[in-house]
């Protein structure tokens, strides 16, 4: 069912792309071999370039960037844009932006979200916001501005618990949520108004694939995964991202791939990817798996489950990969080593990288 639907929505429109990466765990992806790294450890195939963009503890544009850089998103800017970060620290947590011109400059940087706590994962909404995850007991989500122009708003009613990732359907007008616990649950919010986050229901994916209600979302006694008898549990939520009418997310414990078809209702696994953490996709429906650990690599998940590197980072051993997203027309991919280098728990070596090239764009209509 799923690969029926890859293939009616356009997901494999890059044809002669996808070839040579329908083994699983191909060497040499569809864009080519990797080359030689760079003076930053960044090997890329032939034709990509890449940049340290900002780094923990550094200015840039005047503003100090956050410690273990994770879950990011873009968003469009006048003919600029802007990536956002979280920032997975106790306490202090939050997300920082940062503002880029036309030409690619960093021309602003500055904070849109303090004093929360592990801010791990989240994702855009089609209204421009970022929604910033608490990967904590009872963690919130919080709706942030990009932009730097609004105060962030706790979003409450999208239940209370060790939230991971968020990813936006507008078809169906929902919101899907993952949990990062060993027995976490793959829930999706119903607002009452699309575009507005304040008020809505909570539902559980259970093991019949049907949804149930979540009776209290921001319960303190009962965690929400324990609400419904027949709901499904999975090892460990990660990413989340929507497009072509397929949610796909990622548990980490199993390292699968999820791919939930929204409109058949139906859920497989797709494949599985070493350290397999945030995720993300293009408009032309390539998938973007990032690896916590591992060979510590960006991999492509094809439409037919195989997997293949597109770009490795040498030199950061102890790290883990994060925050890819791509910029609003899709010529450059963001991400994160969130610990660098040192490999220091506190994150306090994050790097944030910028990878320029040919990605497959979206097909003409």
């Amino acid at each position: 069912m799923l690969r029926r639907t890859l293939l009616r929505t356009g997901a494999v429109v890059v044809g002669s792309l996808w070839l040579g990466s329908s083994k699983a765990d191909a060497s040499v992806g569809p864009y080519g071999a990797l080359q030689k790294p760079n003076a930053d450890g960044l090997a890329l195939p032939k034709g990509f370039t890449g940049r340290v963009v900002a780094r923990s503890g550094r200015k840039v544009a005047g503003l100090t960037w956050h410690a273990a850089p994770d879950g990011g998103a873009c968003f469009p800017d006048g003919k600029g844009w802007i990536y956002v970060s979280n920032s997975e620290i106790p306490l202090l947590g939050g997300a920082s932006a940062l503002r880029f011109g036309p030409e690619g400059s960093v021309r602003d940087a500055y904070r849109i979200l303090s004093g929360t706590n592990l801010n791990c994962a989240g994702g855009a909404t089609p209204w421009n916001t970022w929604l910033s995850c608490e990967e904590i007991l009872r963690g919130r989500v919080f709706e942030c501005d990009p932009y730097g122009s609004r105060a962030a708003r706790p979003r409450l009613a999208m239940g209370r618990f060790k939230h991971e990732a968020a990813a936006c359907d507008p078809d169906r007008q929902v919101v899907y949520l993952t949990e990062d616990e060993p027995d976490g649950c793959f829930y999706r919010f119903r607002p009452r108004d699309w575009g507005d986050l304040t008020e809505g229901t909570l539902d559980v994916l259970t093991t019949s694939g049907a949804w149930r209600r979540v009776p209290s979302p921001a319960a303190l006694t009962r965690a929400t995964r324990h609400q419904v008898d027949d709901a499904r549990h999975f090892d460990g939520g990660e990413g989340c991202h929507y497009m072509n009418g397929v949610c796909y997310f990622t548990t980490k414990g199993d390292g699968k791939v999820w791919a939930y078809d929204a409109a058949a209702g139906s859920l497989e696994a797709l494949s599985t990817v070493r350290g397999a953490d945030n995720v993300t996709g293009t408009g032309a429906g390539q998938l973007f798996v990032a690896e916590d650990g591992g060979n510590m690599e960006i991999s492509l998940v094809s439409p037919s489950g195989g997997v293949s590197p597109f770009l490795r980072l040498s030199g950061h051993d102890r790290s883990e990969l994060t925050g890819p997203a791509f910029s609003p027309d899709g010529s450059r991919l963001y991400f994160s080593s969130q610990r660098g280098r040192k490999g220091d728990s506190g994150g306090l070596d994050g790097h944030t990288f910028e990878v320029t090239g040919p990605f497959a764009q979206a097909p003409d209509r």
